[in-house]
């Protein structure tokens, strides 16, 4: 009885289909940016994405098998926990004559689809193609464009290929997903071909706009247990006009018969799809709306937030969250999380924010149960990593600044016993000689750097001040002076032990003698390896103090330079002069990307090449400057009031912008590893937004604090639309004839907007006035109010 009901839903799901001709995707985008990409750069990869499903190809239209982590496996069409195809293939077939499209002679990226030009040599025909995904939905669309340039008819005909590999996602072994051969079946009535795994649930269907004149069984070169399938067309186009063909694919995880419903509904509603997704995507550019001299850095804020909304992921039977990066990391992370979701709350996308904070939650109490929070899991739910140590008391940070923008006490509430199981066990199991600083990974993936980290002794004293913040907001005011105790002996400790007058640095870890010497080894030959002679002798001259000054006791050591000795500076917890003098240290290991994330690694020269950066063959970040530590760098400038400073961080990572992928920025700067990345937007809205602009909300008590350092160079600035709580705010900076003019808009009225100002005269309209410290604090709950400075 069962299987005569499936089969009733699909013969029933199948007599719905109606071959009706597609608008042109081109005409409903008319308004919408766009980013031509670089010839030189059309053998790269291309992400098109929805929440539900994404596709990774080549510029220039090919679908090679790429990435590591499954290797080869990371491309295609993916709609976790499993892949739909591996690619899929269109040819040009004149009489004898077959042309592959897969050689395109240009890019476009939207921030909602993408475009493929080709030109077939000889024959005055032109062709686009486009990719469509939608969020929400387990399906997406294929276009193609003929138009004929000719003064004569061209008849020909076209294939399309499809290559499915149903297949499980990274781990899934772990989850008893086990892969088997796919098998195809062509639905003559309806003209679909229907793929799915031998003995999952695992299927895709896909059909075109238009009936096929013929199908069969394509030859594939794809490794792996996929099939390939084909639809022909005859196609037949008059001098000077156009004609266009669009395809549905579809896929699900559970049956069938849920792909060809999702089949039939995108052929029904592509065109409400894409205007929903475009509509959508205008409201992320009006929110926190950038406008400064620097074009092209407004650009990179601009389009960082629309990467953002691309790395939302959700899977139904695990949960939705941001993921960290494509192609190679498209799943959860506990830290990439919780630097992301600060830029994710100032740039005003608070549902995925919500959702990853849930997801990261649950799965954490599930897998650990005692606060620790997980550092990577996959999207079929196996975790891979249980936690490194930093990633507890980053959540700590993360919960009190989302608290900060909503003002959501029952979302504080919710959270906050993970919190406080975290901060135990992170002592308690973590800090076997009790010094307040635990033992464990950070951010550094290096073998042997495991014992008191600089970093994680910089988020654990931000963790446990920030917990005060929240205990105290609670009502736990004997917790919150316990934290508080923690968090300032914290500071003064790694004010004290980690600081290195010699190297004028924090250190990167504290450790013995026996541990130093033994990573020294290491990295002389990493840095030999890579030819950097500086390195090996300031390694060798490092080798000979510990030789022969030894220590019984553990001491800090400065050993790779890596980027985490900066984040005391990023946490705003250094002392001021040591601030100043490690700042300026820090500025030896860049390059005009950024900040190595180990400085040993960095040239001679400090780099000055603006070069494609060469990684090795096996994938490594050996050798790699990244956004996020230069991100780090740019917020630690600004703490300590050089905004100047910061902004040339920011250039730096601009220059990364659509250097490899248009509309997007890579992790490696500039065009190695994830083609884009969910952190990225941190190391740009935490600056611009609450540093620049310096907007530092408190919703829970209606109140916006104003604090703005701008650039020198920026003598307009504007930011629209930043969404606090159930308010939202614009700021409107401007420099006349060296005068400060500030405008500010708001929502509401009862909401205070304090402003801070060095001490001057102002004019001000709409507000109180109040001079102290020599400061100028200027009060105001109206809907819109201006400072202007005067002489």
């Amino acid at each position: 009885m069962k299987a005569l009901s499936t089969l009733l839903i699909l013969f029933l799901v199948a007599n719905c289909f109606a071959q009706q001709q597609q608008p042109r995707i081109s005409d409903l985008l008319v308004e919408t940016p766009f980013i031509e990409g670089k010839e030189d750069y059309l053998d790269s990869p291309f992400v098109t994405a929805g929440n539900r499903i994404y596709i990774v190809g080549h510029q220039d239209g090919s679908f090679p098998e790429i990435g590591w982590h499954i290797k080869g496996e990371m491309g295609g069409v993916w709609n976790h926990p499993i892949k739909l195809f591996d690619g899929f293939e269109a040819e040009t077939v004149f009489e004898q004559d077959t042309i592959t499209l897969n050689k395109a002679t240009s890019f476009v990226n939207y921030p909602i689809a993408s475009k493929h030009d080709f030109n077939i040599s000889g024959k005055n025909i032109e062709i686009e193609r486009w990719q469509f995904v939608p969020d929400q939905e387990q399906s997406f669309a294929i276009q193609f464009v003929f138009k004929n340039n000719g003064s004569q008819t061209q008849d020909f005909e076209f294939n399309f290929k499809s290559f499915s590999d149903l297949r499980p996602t990274w781990l899934g072994e772990r989850t008893n997903m086990i892969d088997s051969p796919d098998r195809s079946a062509y639905n003559e009535n309806h003209d679909y071909w229907i793929i799915k795994d031998s003995i999952n649930p695992w299927s895709a269907v896909y059909k075109a706009d238009r009936k096929s004149d013929s199908y069969q069984i394509a030859s594939s070169s794809y490794k792996g247990l996929g099939k390939g399938t084909l639809l022909t067309y005859k196609i037949s186009i008059a001098p000077g006009e156009s004609e266009n063909i669009t395809f549905f694919l579809a896929g699900s995880f559970n049956s069938v018969s849920e792909s060809l419903k999702d089949l039939r509904y995108i052929q029904e509603n592509l065109e409400k799809e894409i205007i929903t997704k475009r509509e959508k995507y205008e409201e992320i550019a009006k929110q926190t709306k950038l406008t400064v001299p620097d074009k092209k850095l407004q650009q990179t804020f601009e389009w960082l937030k629309y990467n953002s909304a691309w790395l939302v992921q959700e899977v139904p039977e695990i949960g939705t969250g941001i993921t960290a990066g494509i192609p190679d990391y498209p799943w959860w992370f506990g830290v990439d999380s919780e630097y992301a979701l600060k830029g994710y709350l100032a740039i005003g996308q608070m549902e995925p924010v919500y959702k990853t904070i849930r997801l990261l939650d649950s799965v954490s109490e599930a897998v650990n149960g005692n606060g620790r929070i997980i550092h990577e899991m996959s999207t079929n739910g196996a975790v891979f990593n249980k936690g490194n140590i930093n990633e507890t008391p980053q959540f700590a940070s993360l919960i009190w600044e989302v608290y900060k923008w909503t003002g959501d006490r029952e979302f504080l509430q919710d959270y906050f016993p993970t919190i406080q199981k975290g901060l135990q066990w992170l002592l308690e199991e973590n800090d076997s000689d009790n010094n307040l600083f635990p033992d464990g990974f950070g951010m550094m993936e290096i073998h042997g750097l495991d014992s008191e980290m600089i970093d994680v002794a910089a988020y654990t004293q931000k963790g446990f001040d920030d917990a005060s913040g929240i205990a105290k907001e609670l009502g736990k005011n004997s917790l919150s002076m316990e934290y508080k105790s923690k968090a300032n002996k914290l500071k003064e400790k790694i004010n004290n032990e980690f600081w290195s007058e010699d190297f004028g640095s924090y250190a990167d870890f504290i450790g013995t003698d026996k541990q130093a010497l033994r990573l020294i080894d290491d990295a002389i030959v990493r840095a030999d390896t890579l030819n950097k002679p500086w390195s090996v002798k300031e390694l060798k001259r490092t080798r000979k103090y510990i030789e022969e000054n030894p220590s019984k006791t553990s001491r800090p050591f400065v050993l790779h330079h890596n980027w985490v000795v900066n984040t005391p500076m990023e946490m705003n917890i250094a002392d001021p002069e040591k601030a100043k003098i490690a700042l300026k240290t820090a500025e030896n290991y860049t390059n005009p990307f950024g900040v190595f994330v180990t400085g040993i690694d960095r040239d001679e020269t400090a780099g000055t090449d603006e070069v494609s950066f060469k990684g090795s063959e096996v994938f490594s970040y050996t050798g790699a400057v990244m956004t996020l530590p230069t991100g780090v760098q740019a917020v630690a400038e600004n703490n300590y009031g050089n905004p100047d400073k910061a902004l040339d961080y920011l250039k730096r990572m601009t220059q990364s912008f659509s250097f490899a992928f248009p509309g997007s920025m890579y992790e490696v700067s500039p065009d190695y590893g994830m083609i884009t990345q969910a952190w990225n937007i941190y190391g740009f809205a935490v600056p611009i937004v609450k540093q620049f602009f310096g907007i530092q909300p408190m919703a829970i008590d209606k109140k916006i604090t104003i604090k703005p350092q701008f650039p020198s160079e920026w003598d307009h600035a504007s930011l629209e639309n930043v969404k606090i709580g159930d308010n939202q705010i614009s700021v409107y900076h401007k420099i006349t004839d060296g005068k400060l003019n500030l405008e500010i808009h708001q929502d509401k009225t009862d909401w205070e907007i304090e402003v801070i100002l060095p001490e001057k005269n102002y004019d001000v309209t709409g507000g109180a006035v109040k001079a102290s410290e020599n400061k100028v604090r200027v009060f105001s709950s109206s809907p819109i109010f201006t400072i202007q400075e005067l002489n």
